[in-house]
């Protein structure tokens, strides 16, 4: 590689670090944070509802993860957003994607919420009921934060790689990361350097929010040696 190639690429890697950075703070971050939210308050729902025993409610949770899980996240994407306007229902980019990973990643994480829940001895719960409280007070004081232990690490791995699977958000045109480099590279030529530099931006925010899960786990494992 020639000097005045070698330059020309730093150029444009330095030129594009901060729009693409900025793109990653504006719109994939905010993605993540908000569907990983809503996907977890739905995931919870979910469980409680296959663990009721209620044939209705058990059937439609289970219909749903099925739906979710057995079929691609980009076809979903494309399913809600370029196909749900011939139903004459037309979505903007950003709700689009939050929908799409929302009901994603609420199936995927519903699972191992129900796997945390089904993980508490039974003796819990008994203990519970012989002491008066209610199936509903001894889930929510007893089981539930006992599960939300136990589910930490699974659903900070989900987490993490929400925040890489948002790059799909880029098909349906929502400017995140991975859309903003590659506008970059369709104007200078460089998808190698673009794609790479977008890549390790994903890696920095991944790292990142490793280190947080680990702290976030060692906090809870001390606080249950106590």
């Amino acid at each position: 590689m020639t000097t005045d190639r070698t330059e020309r690429i730093l150029g444009i890697l330095s030129d594009s670090f901060f729009p693409i950075l900025k793109a990653g703070i504006l719109f994939t971050i905010p993605l993540t944070l908000i569907t990983f939210t809503l996907g977890l308050l739905l995931a919870l729902l979910t469980a409680l509802a296959r663990l009721s025993g209620i044939p209705p409610l058990v059937a439609i949770a289970k219909f749903y993860v099925w739906i979710f899980r057995g079929t691609p996240l980009l076809v979903q994407l494309f399913i809600l957003f370029y196909g749900f306007p011939s139903l004459g229902i037309t979505l903007d980019p950003f709700p689009t994607a939050i929908i799409g990973f929302t009901l994603n990643k609420g199936a995927y994480s519903s699972e191992i919420i129900r796997a945390a829940i089904l993980s508490i001895p039974k003796g819990q719960s008994e203990a519970a009921y012989a002491i008066g409280m209610t199936k509903w007070q001894a889930m929510r004081r007893i089981i539930l934060p006992q599960a939300a232990r136990v589910s930490i690490p699974p659903l900070g791995n989900s987490f993490i790689s929400l925040i890489k699977d948002t790059s799909l958000a880029a098909t349906i045109t929502v400017t995140e990361m991975f859309q903003k480099g590659q506008q970059i590279a369709a104007v200078t030529y460089e998808p190698l350097w673009l794609y790479t530099e977008v890549a390790c931006i994903y890696l920095l925010f991944s790292t990142v929010l490793s280190h947080f899960q680990d702290r976030l786990e060692g906090r809870f494992e001390r606080k249950v040696a106590k």
